[in-house]
C-alpha cells in the first residue's frame, strides 16, 4: 500500500456522516484529482488541505486515499481566496462575486472581511446587509471549527458539536467550565451520563446541585421513556442516589430546588397518600385531558332510572329498526352500548376478542349515519385503521392523519398538528379504536381537536399492553369510575369454535390453555428445548408450513418475541430470518448500517416517531399521487431501494408511501422479520410464531403472552418451554404504570361538586 501527501483543495463532498466525522471527498490541484476518505471535523467544499495517507483500491469506487492525518490550510494566495469564498461554503456569495473581491483586495481579502467588512460596499452588488452577513459567517465558519475541534476532545461527535455550538454559540465555553448538566436540558442528543462524562473531564464536583438537579431530571425522564407519567417521590429519590452515588439528604435537598423552579411537579394522590413527582409537560397532559374530557361529556337526553324515559324508548326502536335491516341482533350489554354511545358524549367500549366489539360499532355506525351525522374513524396505527376500514365498511385514519400531522412542533421533539382548538374536528361522532395503544400526549393533541357536542367513542381491550408511549389511557378512563363505560363479556358462538378466542380467554383469566396440535385448525405449541432445533422449527415454519396453510406469503408470518436480547430475542431472530426470507442474490444491493445490514427486499420497522419524515405515494411512471410528513414507531415496511452513490435507502410502507433515508437515519430502522410483543401492538396477521426460551422473570406475565396472541387472525403456533408459557400464564404481576390520570378526571369531578362511582 503506497503512502502518499495531497495538497490541493476540497472541489466537492461526496458522501458525509455527521455522526461521527466520516468523510469522502474529492481533492484537487489543479492538475489532478484524488478521491479522500477519513474523519475530518467540519471541513467544507473549496478549503485547502494538505492530506497524509495511504492508497487503497476500493472494490467498486477505485483507488482511494485513506486519511492518516491531514490539516486544514488557510488560503495563501488570490487563486485559493477566490476559489473558497465562491465555492458556496459563503451563502450569498458565488463564483462571480468571489472574483470581483479578490480583485479589489487580493491578498488581504480575509483581514478584510474579518477588521474592516464596510469596505467590501465599495464592490459592486454588495450591500451593508449583504457585507455584514459575509463577515459573520467566516466569523462563524471559523469560531465552529475551533469550537468542534475543542468538543472533540471530549468525545463529541460532530453533528452534536454542531448543534451545541448553535445553541450556545461562543458561550459554550463558559458553560462546559460551570454547567456542562445545562447541555441536557437544552440539547436532544445529550443525556444525562454524557454531561456526566464532560462534567467529570472539566472538573466539575460529585456534589454540584447542577449535577443533583440535572440527574433527577434525567430519571424522571428515563421514567416517562418506560411509559410513566410520575413517579413516587420516594423511588425518585432512591434511583437518583444509585445514578449519582449521592445520600438521599442530598438528593432531597435539589429536589426542592427543583420543585420550587417549577421544574417539577408534584402532588400527593388521595388513594394511598404517596407524593408523585411529574414533569410540567406530563402533568399538564393529564391535567388539560381531564378538562376536556369533561367538557366532551354531555348527556344529550335524560336516563331513566327504574325504567326507560321516553327518549330511551324512542331509540331502543331506531336501534332495533337498524338491527333489522342490517340482519344483526344484539345482546341486552350491546344494545346498551349503542345507547349509551348516542346518550353521552363519552363512551369507552371495552372487551376481550369474540366479544362482539366490532358488532357493536357497526350498529353504531348504522344509527348515526341514519341520523345524518357527520363520522370519523381513527385508529393509533396504520394497520389498526385499515382493520378497522375492512371491518367497519367505511375509511379510519390514523390518529395522526385525522389531526393533519405537519411535521415537528416548536420544540422539534413531538408532532405539529393542523387540527387543534383553534382548527376543531368537523365532526358529530369520533370512534377510535385500539385506545390501549394511545399514550397520554396523542390523547392530550387528540382531545384538544374535538369541539364540545362532538361524541367520543373509545374502543379497546384494557387487557393488553399499555401504549409504548408514556401514560395508561384506556385503564385510567375506566379505573376514574367518571365516564360511560360498557365491557362486553359474552363470546359468540362463532368467536368460541376459535381456539385463538377461547385460548386469550383462559390466558387472561390465568387458566391453563387448551392445546390438541391434532384437532385444533388454529392454536399449536410445540414443546422444544433446544435452541438450534427452535431455529429451524422457526424458519420452517415461517418459510413453508404456516404460509402455505394460511395461504400467504413468509412476508405476512410474523415471529413476535417477549424480549430484544438473548437466544430467542429480536437481534438474534431477525438475522436468522433474513438469511432464509431474503438472502443475499446477484444484484440485490446491500448496506451495513452499524451492526444492521440491511438488503433491498428486507421487511423493515419504524422504531421510533419521525414528524420530518417526508413520504410520497407515486402512480404510473412515478409520478406523485400524494405527499405528507411523518413516519411512526411499528409502521413496517419493505426495503426498495439502497443507492450507494446517493447514501439513501428507499422504504415502502403502507398505502404505498415511499420514504426516502439518507444513511445516516437508518439507526431508525431495525429488520422486523421478529419484533417484540410489545411494537406489535395494534397490527394483525395471518398467522403468529412466538418463541418462548430463555425469557427473563420480568417479562414472564400474563398480558404480554395475552396480546401476543391476539394478534393471530387465523393461526398461533407457540414453540418453546412449556414452563416458561405456564408462568406468564400464572403470572399475574403486570408492568406497573404510575400515572395520575385517573386521579386528575377525579379531581376535576370534585371541582364541580360531582361524585364518581
Amino acid at each position: 500500500m503506497e503512502k502518499a501527501v495531497v495538497c490541493g483543495y476540497v472541489d466537492h463532498i461526496i458522501y458525509q456522516n455527521p455522526e461521527n466525522g466520516y468523510i469522502v471527498m474529492t481533492v484537487t490541484d489543479d492538475k489532478s484529482e484524488v478521491t479522500v476518505t477519513g474523519i475530518f471535523r467540519g471541513i467544507e467544499a473549496g478549503e485547502r488541505v494538505r492530506v497524509e495517507g495511504t492508497y487503497q483500491e476500493h472494490p467498486s469506487y477505485g483507488e482511494q486515499l485513506r486519511m492518516d492525518s491531514y490539516e486544514v490550510l488557510p488560503p495563501d494566495d488570490c487563486k485559493s481566496i477566490e476559489r473558497y469564498l465562491g465555492s458556496g461554503a459563503i451563502k450569498g456569495v458565488g463564483e462571480k462575486l468571489a472574483a470581483r473581491i479578490v480583485k479589489k483586495f487580493g491578498e488581504d481579502t480575509f483581514r478584510v472581511i474579518e477588521e474592516e467588512p464596510q469596505k467590501l460596499i465599495q464592490i459592486k452588488g454588495v450591500s451593508e446587509r449583504i457585507a455584514r452577513e459575509i463577515a459573520e459567517q467566516v466569523y462563524e465558519k471559523r469560531e465552529m471549527r475551533r469550537a468542534m475541534l475543542f468538543l472533540q476532545e471530549y468525545g463529541i461527535a460532530d453533528k452534536l458539536a454542531v448543534k451545541i455550538y448553535e445553541k450556545y454559540g461562543d458561550g459554550l465555553y463558559d458553560m462546559l467550565r460551570t454547567n456542562p448538566y445545562k447541555m441536557a436540558e437544552d440539547i436532544e442528543g445529550v443525556g444525562f451520563k454524557r454531561a456526566d462524562e464532560i462534567a467529570k473531564s472539566v472538573g466539575i464536583l460529585v456534589d454540584s446541585e447542577y449535577r443533583i438537579r440535572c440527574g433527577l431530571l434525567y430519571v424522571l425522564s428515563q421514567a416517562l421513556g418506560a411509559g410513566h407519567t410520575c413517579l413516587p417521590e420516594q423511588k425518585l429519590v432512591q434511583n437518583g442516589c444509585v445514578l449519582l452515588g449521592l445520600s438521599e439528604e442530598e438528593v432531597k435537598v435539589q429536589l426542592t430546588n427543583l420543585v420550587m423552579d417549577h421544574k417539577v411537579n408534584v402532588r400527593q394522590e388521595e388513594k394511598d397518600g404517596l407524593m408523585y413527582v411529574y414533569s410540567p409537560a406530563a402533568y399538564g397532559a393529564e391535567n388539560q385531558c381531564a378538562a376536556l374530557l369533561r367538557k366532551l361529556d354531555i348527556c344529550f337526553f335524560e336516563e331513566g332510572k327504574d325504567c326507560l324515559s321516553k327518549e330511551e324508548s324512542l331509540i331502543y326502536d331506531k336501534i332495533q329498526q337498524v338491527e333489522d335491516e342490517s340482519g344483526i341482533i344484539l345482546d341486552d350489554l350491546q344494545r346498551q352500548a349503542v345507547l349509551k354511545a348516542i346518550q353521552h358524549g363519552v363512551l369507552v367500549l371495552t372487551g376481550g376478542p369474540g366479544t362482539g366489539k366490532t358488532t357493536t360499532i357497526h350498529i353504531m355506525l348504522r344509527y348515526f349515519e341514519r341520523e345524518q351525522m357527520q363520522i370519523e374513524l381513527a385508529a393509533p396505527t396504520g394497520r389498526a385503521a385499515k382493520r378497522m376500514s375492512e371491518a367497519c365498511g367505511m375509511e379510519a385514519r390514523t390518529i395522526h392523519r385525522l389531526l393533519e400531522v405537519s411535521g415537528a412542533s416548536d420544540d422539534g421533539k413531538s408532532a405539529g398538528f393542523g387540527r387543534d382548538m383553534n382548527y376543531p374536528l368537523d365532526a358529530d361522532v369520533i370512534i377510535v379504536d385500539e385506545m390501549s395503544m394511545v399514550d397520554i400526549f396523542l390523547f392530550q393533541a387528540l382531545l384538544s381537536a374535538i369541539p364540545q357536542g362532538t361524541r367520543l367513542i373509545m374502543v379497546g381491550d384494557m387487557d393488553q399492553l399499555p401504549s409504548v408511549g408514556p401514560g395508561c389511557v384506556l385503564k385510567d378512563l375506566i379505573d376514574s369510575g367518571v365516564y360511560s363505560v360498557v365491557m362486553l363479556n359474552k363470546i359468540f358462538r362463532q368467536a368460541a369454535e376459535s381456539d385463538i378466542v377461547m385460548n386469550a380467554h383462559r390466558i387472561h383469566d390465568g387458566k391453563m390453555i387448551q392445546v390438541n396440535n391434532q384437532e385444533s385448525r388454529d392454536f399449536y405449541f410445540l414443546k422444544r428445548e433446544d435452541p438450534n432445533v427452535m431455529y429451524k422449527n422457526i424458519v420452517q415454519l415461517v418459510t413453508d408450513k404456516l404460509a402455505r396453510y394460511v395461504g400467504t406469503s413468509p412476508m405476512d408470518i410474523q415471529v413476535l418475541t417477549p424480549m430484544r436480547k438473548g437466544i430467542m430475542g429480536v437481534e438474534a431472530l431477525n438475522g436468522i430470518l433474513q438469511q432464509y426470507i431474503n438472502p443475499q442474490a446477484p444484484g440485490k444491493r446491500e448496506h451495513l448500517s452499524g451492526d444492521t445490514l440491511f438488503r433491498e427486499g428486507d421487511k423493515v420497522m419504524q422504531i421510533k416517531n419521525n414528524y420530518k419524515l417526508e413520504w410520497e405515494v407515486t402512480g404510473k411512471y412515478n409520478l406523485p399521487l400524494q405527499t405528507g410528513q411523518g413516519v411512526f414507531n411499528g409502521d413496517i415496511g419493505i426495503v426498495r431501494e439502497i443507492n450507494e452513490y446517493a447514501s439513501v435507502m428507499q422504504v415502502e410502507f403502507d398505502e404505498g408511501k415511499k420514504v426516502n433515508y439518507r444513511f445516516e437515519e437508518l439507526d431508525e430502522l431495525e429488520l422486523a422479520y421478529a419484533v417484540t410483543i410489545h411494537k406489535s401492538q395494534g397490527s394483525e396477521y395471518p398467522a403468529v410464531v412466538i418463541p418462548l426460551l430463555g425469557v427473563p422473570g420480568l417479562l414472564t406475565y400474563r398480558n404480554l403472552l395475552y396480546t401476543a396472541v391476539t394478534r393471530a387472525r387465523k393461526c398461533v403456533t407457540i414453540l418453546g418451554n412449556e414452563t416458561i408459557m405456564e408462568n406468564m400464564i400464572f403470572g399475574e404481576n403486570k408492568q406497573r404504570r404510575y400515572t395520575g390520570l385517573c386521579y386528575r378526571i377525579q379531581e376535576m369531578e370534585r371541582m364541580h361538586g360531582k361524585e364518581y362511582k
